[in-house]
């Protein structure tokens, strides 16, 4: 399960060389809007050096995938081109429009993707993009909302219901979604709200752009003890009540059935 993925531009040695600070469960290493487009082609000549810096740096188990140019733009070869020999885990789509152009960056690199739906026409396509993207979706409210012609606010209503859309698009397709970034990097605040916002709307974890954001997004995703404590024990009730053929019970007060069983294992599933 991907908590908290933390993007970090792939010419920045300086970030790399601080990826065990954050415990991330996914690194992007960011050929996109993290690096000029100047630095580009010299980057992707040593994407491989890159890509096996970031893993000896970062945590045991933690992914190493690489974000390449959107499937319109000049870049987008010879990123995947680069991306396909440099031994990550996975790549990270930029702006997808369809289905075929995950599909595209999967043939190309020959690795799972990740795609970001982050503009209208990749909302309207968003079910066709969650389900050819292995790797699940996120959400890139910046990009969206200069797409849009909107105005970004701290509320957010302006892409609640693009959010909304691609939480359900995911939901639909069984892929991970990822939630949008918190640009205000020191606001503990706001990172916090939007993380339990993304949560309550059915994302399954949260991109970050700060080590501090990281331990923030892995708290917000990681159900508190109790709520796992509780599941355990609802979990164990029913599975008693079921052998002796009951197909609901009264558990602590409440009446649980197959539903609330999902949930419980839902929370368990996601304490691991």
């Amino acid at each position: 399960m991907i908590r908290s993925l933390l993007f970090v531009p792939a010419n920045r040695a300086d970030f790399i060389a601080k990826l065990d600070r954050a415990p991330a469960d996914a690194v992007a290493i960011d050929l996109e809007d993290g690096l000029a487009p100047v630095a580009r082609p010299e980057t992707r000549a040593r994407l491989d050096e890159i890509v096996h810096s970031a893993r000896a740096r970062a945590a045991a188990g933690t992914a190493v995938w690489v974000r390449v140019n959107a499937a319109d733009t000049p870049d987008f070869g010879a990123d995947c081109a680069a991306a396909a020999d440099c031994g990550c885990d996975g790549i990270i789509l930029a702006k997808a429009e369809s289905g075929e152009e995950v599909e595209r960056a999967a043939t190309l690199t020959g690795r799972p993707v990740l795609a970001g739906i982050e503009s209208v026409a990749g909302l309207f396509a968003a079910s066709e993009i969650a389900h050819a993207a292995q790797l699940g979706v996120f959400f890139g409210a910046e990009d969206y909302v200069v797409d849009l012609g909107g105005r970004r606010t701290a509320q957010g209503l302006e892409v609640l219901y693009a959010r909304s859309q691609v939480a359900l698009a995911a939901r639909r397709a069984r892929v991970p979604a990822l939630d949008l970034v918190t640009i205000d990097m020191r606001d503990d605040a706001r990172c916090d709200a939007d993380a339990e916002a993304g949560r309550d709307l059915g994302y399954t974890g949260k991109m970050c752009i700060t080590p501090r954001q990281v331990e923030r997004a892995n708290a917000a995703y990681r159900p508190a003890p109790e709520a796992v404590e509780q599941a355990a024990r609802l979990i164990a009730a029913y599975e008693a009540a079921k052998a002796r053929g009951l197909g609901a019970i009264a558990f602590e007060g409440r009446m649980v059935d197959e539903p609330l069983l999902r949930q419980a294992r839902a929370i368990a599933g996601a304490a691991t």
